[in-house]
């Protein structure tokens, strides 16, 4: 299993570039770059750091169709994959909470990124695009200037629906914030739906989210991990049901306003909550301990590498430097990548 990074989408051009050229030395196959309301853009953003290494595979999750059409998508990935000699990638989503914010209202989230998929790749591959769909429509399209090899398309994809519609369209998917369990379901859904298409998972690849808060205080990691818990699943409760029981998940679910003020005010107390139950959401749904706790990070890890999983992308947090070089120190050499 290979293992990527996730940076912080609003740190600078010139610290992607710094820190990528770290995970380059590091062993770590590549770089993603959120893609959020308030980052800096993130195709603009990773073009120093395309610069600035030669093996590093690096692109933005997750873009959406609602608030960037696929043609402006298209042209800005191909436009990193030439900078970074075509090793650029990108994941494809189905918009988050924040489309709210700019009043949009994501409408038929499936339909809408197999559409945007089969546009970017069309174009990707060099073909003059006529493409009509049930929402996007494009022709006369052809990037001639586009020369380097075609960038993957991922799709953002954790349940049934988004797996197999990724399975047909796209060249791999990235799932967030699974378990083991879950995402070894996800894993066999997407061989079952491939399959469906002739596909084999030789010709697909698959990639996590996964939240890193591992540092040499466990207290720190426990602090931090605690605040980022509204991200990581109260708007899933069938994930919580997987290692909660209904009565903790119905609590967690009504507790919404206390985890987002615990993210707001970068405390670990969520008011209302049990520490027994946070402690479960750490467990299942990150990688938090401190650094005599790394035996247990790579045990999970290599749980998810039997699981099928071809590869994590670990989001780092408060000193993504030092976890970059702890990666390449202890983890890579104990997965034998």
């Amino acid at each position: 299993m290979k293992i990527d990074v996730i940076l912080d989408a609003r740190a600078s051009a010139a610290e992607l570039a710094e820190l990528g050229r770290l995970a380059e030395t590091a062993g770590i196959r590549g770089v993603w770059v959120s893609s959020l309301l308030d980052s800096r853009d993130p195709f603009t953003n990773l073009g120093p750091l395309a610069a600035a290494t030669r093996r590093l595979r690096l692109g933005p999750i997750a873009v959406n169709p609602f608030d960037m059409h696929p043609v402006r998508i298209a042209a800005s990935l191909l436009t990193l994959n030439e900078l970074a000699a075509g090793r650029a990638r990108i994941v494809i989503g189905g918009g988050g909470e924040a489309l709210a914010a700019v009043g949009i209202t994501p409408a038929r989230r499936v339909r809408a990124v197999a559409e945007c998929v089969e546009i970017i790749r069309s174009a990707a591959a060099g073909e003059a695009v006529d493409y009509t769909g049930e929402l996007y429509e494009v022709h006369n399209l052809q990037f001639g200037w586009a020369q380097s090899p075609p960038p993957p398309v991922f799709v953002g994809a954790s349940m049934d629906q988004m797996l197999r519609m990724a399975a047909r369209v796209a060249d791999g998917s990235m799932m967030s914030d699974m378990p083991v369990p879950l995402a070894a379901a996800a894993l066999g859904t997407l061989e079952s739906a491939l399959a469906q298409h002739g596909r084999t998972r030789a010709q697909y690849q698959t990639n996590a989210f996964a939240a890193w808060h591992v540092y040499a205080d466990r207290a720190q990691s426990v602090a931090e991990a605690r605040r980022w818990l509204v991200l990581r699943g109260i708007f899933r409760p069938w994930l919580l049901e997987t290692f909660l029981d209904r009565a903790d998940v119905e609590l967690i679910m009504r507790s919404a306003d206390a985890f987002w003020t615990a993210f707001r005010n970068a405390s670990p107390v969520v008011e209302g909550v049990p520490a027994d139950i946070l402690d479960a959401m750490l467990a299942h749904l990150a990688f938090v301990g401190d650094y005599d706790d790394v035996d247990r990070q790579i045990d999970k890890l290599q749980q998810f590498a039997a699981a099928g999983l071809d590869a994590i992308a670990l989001r780092l947090y408060a000193d993504p430097a030092a976890s970059i070089r702890m990666i390449g120190d202890r983890i890579i050499p104990a997965l034998d990548l």
